[in-house]
């Protein structure tokens, strides 16, 4: 199974930070029994772990080798790739940056590095489906992608940054299969790449007779994209994440700095 990690893009809400706000420090973590910080992006890949993971691919910018230096080519249990965006054209170019390393038999799982939610097992608590969608409620769902269901979970519509929202439930991840990957891979290329949010291809799939289904799983969710967020972030761990101060987590593999990298101030 593979994770995907979109983290290529440029960060301007938190700047100027001087390196990828991927690795926002945020909480701590034992470590060969030690404690540590702990970057944002690592809560993502420990829930993949927890999911089912084996290996993660970061798709990332050519701007933005801090995070190579940092994770390096093993997380815990799980090889690390990575996936360059060459230019920012949306998430949906970012992901399909993968299409070629995902084999037919694969389950993909896609999270977003600049978040945090509970609970950590929710990529476990997707039951089987082609195409599924975790979902938080939010008290601002005009700033993400609010998710309409049916009845019997079945998704409607994906209103992405739609002003008046029909429902507070947002998509925090999504689960799915290596055949629906490349489905909507290739239903994109078919729309000219013209889909910069995942929602408004979802919506064709949908249109075009594709299925997915929602789950509202999701206990709390902050972006810590903003300084909002990340003040929200912090937060959430104090009420819900206790436990993660103490807990025994994966330490990267750090990648020896070359001395022909040169590091950028505004890398993210």
């Amino acid at each position: 199974m593979w994770g995907i990690i979109p983290a290529a893009g440029r960060g301007t809400r938190m700047q100027p930070l001087g390196f990828s706000k991927e690795l926002l420090p945020l909480g701590s973590s034992m470590a060969g029994g030690a404690e540590r910080p702990l970057a944002v992006s690592e809560y993502l890949l420990q829930r993949m772990l927890i999911g089912g993971a084996e290996k993660l691919c970061f798709i990332i910018s050519s701007g933005k080798s801090d995070i190579l230096e940092y994770f390096g080519g093993h997380y815990g249990s799980a090889d690390v790739v990575y996936a360059v965006q060459a230019d920012p054209n949306g998430l949906c170019d970012a992901l399909f940056r993968a299409s070629p390393l995902i084999a037919p038999h694969e389950d993909v799982l896609i999270g977003l590095p600049d978040t945090i939610w509970f609970p950590e097992t929710a990529y476990l608590d997707i039951p089987p489906c082609e195409l599924g969608f975790i979902l938080f409620p939010s008290i601002h769902p005009e700033f993400f992608d609010a998710v309409v269901l049916d009845d019997e979970q079945h998704v409607l519509e994906i209103q992405v940054k739609q002003e008046v929202p029909e429902t507070n439930w947002v998509w925090g991840a999504i689960k799915l299969s290596a055949k629906v990957f490349e489905e909507l891979h290739r239903l994109w290329l078919q729309r000219n790449r013209q889909d910069e949010y995942l929602g408004t291809l979802i919506n064709a799939y949908l249109a075009q007779g594709g299925t997915a289904r929602g789950f509202r799983i999701g206990t709390a969710y902050a972006d810590v994209g903003t300084p909002r967020g990340y003040r929200d972030a912090t937060e959430a761990l104090k009420h819900l994440g206790t436990d993660q101060a103490v807990a025994e987590t994966p330490t990267p593999e750090p990648v020896a700095r070359s001395e022909t990298i040169e590091r950028r101030d505004n890398a993210c």
